[in-house]
């Protein structure tokens, strides 16, 4: 009995160990090389996962730059230009200079601008909405005002304004990871440049009706006059499908095109207020 016992536990430390072996061999065979740098750099990123870098998360990032052993149209919105400094510094690559981006909604219809015709009362998502629904105020490209995008930031960047019913963005919170942009199905919301001193200017619209339907929807909307792109002396505006649309990478901030706007279509963000001096009236001199 004793040498049974004895022979089955030499049998089995024999196929452990042979086991063991083959396991070991086909590890070796088989072993993925990775690059220890990819660690380094990947807790250098925020670790966000937002996506807005175009790639699945911060890890999926770190392996491309390693692995490409480049920074160029790679950039993490979250860390910025200093977090892509430091990697820079890791990879020993020079930094590739980028100007800092923002979400701008493009809308300023709401409840201020448009007078409520229906009533909608469905599902709470605006795709859903946009699929089976116009707009209250009648506009069918303006926001629908459900904050779909709100629900998608992850950095608490926006809120629906309760006054005008459209999204407002926080710049000191959005670090432009495109996650709103994506959630919106009618493109209200655009990614473009912050700007000098945070300024900048853009067409709070994107109705493509004529001029008569499209006023008659909403009091701010864009009417395709053209006045704006005539006065733009850097040629940094086009009118297309009735529709004036600012490249901010031509624009200046000059702020012609705002004071030419007859409906107010154009926002200009952060500016100084124009201050009012009344010119001291001439005394009346009486012969």
């Amino acid at each position: 009995m004793i040498d049974t016992v004895i022979y089955a536990i030499l049998a089995l430390s024999v196929i452990g160990a042979i086991s063991a072996l083959i396991l070991y061999f086909v590890a070796q065979k088989f072993k993925v090389y990775e690059d220890p740098r990819i660690d380094i750099v990947a807790d250098k990123l925020p670790g966000a996962n937002c996506g807005g870098c175009g790639f699945a998360g911060c890890r999926a990032l770190a392996e491309s730059i390693v692995k490409s052993e480049s920074l160029e149209g790679k950039f993490c919105p979250v860390g910025g230009a200093s977090t892509m400094a430091d990697i820079a510094q890791v990879m020993g690559l020079e930094a590739v200079a980028s100007d800092p981006m923002i979400a701008v909604v493009r809308c300023n219809g709401g409840k201020c601008n448009t007078t409520k015709k229906v009533s909608y009362q469905g599902v709470d998502n605006c795709l859903y909405a946009h699929m089976t629904f116009v707009s209250e105020g009648g506009c069918a490209n303006g926001c629908l005002g459900l904050g779909s995008c709100v629900k998608a930031c992850k950095f608490d960047a926006l809120k629906i304004n309760e006054e005008t019913g459209l999204p407002e963005v926080n710049q000191d919170k959005c670090v432009a990871c495109g996650a709103c942009v994506k959630a919106c199905p009618r493109n209200v919301i655009e990614l473009r440049k912050k700007g000098k001193n945070d300024r900048r200017v853009f067409v709070c619209c994107i109705n493509q009706d004529k001029g008569t339907v499209a006023k008659s929807n909403c009091k701010a909307a864009c009417i395709g006059c053209g006045k704006c792109a005539k006065v733009c002396p850097f040629e940094a505006i086009v009118v297309q499908n009735n529709l004036a649309y600012i490249d901010f990478t031509k624009c200046k901030s000059c702020g012609k095109c705002v004071e030419e706007c007859p409906t107010g279509a154009i926002h200009a963000v952060n500016f100084p207020k124009k201050k009012i001096v009344e010119k001291e009236k001439t005394p009346e001199i009486t012969i």
